[in-house]
């Protein structure tokens, strides 16, 4: 298995460049294109272990950067959501959002509906501020999470 993880990892670390790229591989990976930073983190601190707290709080700034992007984008795009809005699924998304308000950014975290959640928010007009924190709650956890759970696996 070492045969193909060490160069996999090697690849994905971005040893070359380190923290830089993890910041905008996390960046771009909150956005809404389908790409995960998790691997990138893993490989960075499976080369370099002494650099874990830096990279868990580099990805959760990137990562929350691009989130509070996406927000934005989802604030300037009243007028393409508004052809969806008599949709049942639209309507118990906007219901459920509303009542948690911010909160809900601490969900952003999840796969394939947490960046478009954050776009949501931000269509909401749902305070920036607050759900940038939540957003930021929730994706320092996540990366702190998966972090030492791939560590365990896979040892480090």
């Amino acid at each position: 298995m070492d045969v193909w993880l060490d160069p996999l990892l090697s690849w994905l670390a971005l040893p070359k460049f380190g923290l830089s790229s993890l910041f905008v591989v996390s960046f771009v990976s909150a956005t809404l294109l389908p790409m995960g930073s998790e691997p990138a983190v893993f490989g960075l601190i499976k080369l370099s272990p002494h650099l874990f707290w830096p990279a868990v709080g580099v990805a959760t700034v990137g990562n929350t950067l691009g989130g509070a992007v996406t927000w934005w984008m989802g604030l300037a795009s009243h007028k393409v959501v508004d052809r969806y809005q008599h949709s049942p699924h639209h309507l118990r998304a906007l219901v459920w959002l509303e009542k948690l308000g911010p909160k809900a950014c601490l969900l952003a975290w999840l796969p394939v509906v947490g960046d478009p959640l954050c776009g949501v928010a931000g269509w909401l007009k749902l305070p920036f501020w607050p759900c940038l924190a939540y957003m930021a709650i929730g994706k320092f956890a996540r990366y702190l999470t998966m972090t030492a759970a791939l560590l365990g696996m896979f040892g480090g």
